[in-house]
């Protein structure tokens, strides 16, 4: 039976403006912690083309952009849209109580 993931706190919900994704670190871990769509997610922070921060992109329709490349990857499951980037990035399981968004970084995909 595989154990079931450890969550830890990553931000207030109230901290997270609609599409503007917020930089954390979990465990020396960069994530991107993005509300949108009536959803939060969390997707690795750093772009799987280039050595940058995704949290720096702007979101429209599920998908974060790269501001470097314009790669964009789907905040459900962080594979990329468009090139240069051709990997998916990490994300992750979050789960919301109260006004407070945990983040586990056991990687959904």
């Amino acid at each position: 039976m595989a154990a079931s993931p450890t969550f830890v706190r990553a931000c207030g919900l109230s901290e997270l403006d609609e599409d503007t994704p917020k930089r954390v670190e979990l465990d020396g871990t960069p994530v991107s912690v993005v509300r949108t769509e009536g959803e939060v997610f969390a997707i690795h922070d750093i772009c799987s083309h280039a050595n940058v921060s995704l949290s720096e992109g702007e979101v429209e329709d599920c998908q974060i952009e790269c501001w470097l490349h314009g790669s964009s990857f789907d905040l459900r499951t962080g594979k990329p849209s468009g090139l240069p980037a051709t990997r998916p990035v990490p994300v992750y399981p979050v789960k919301i109580e109260g006004d407070v968004v945990f983040v586990s970084l056991t990687q959904e995909s």
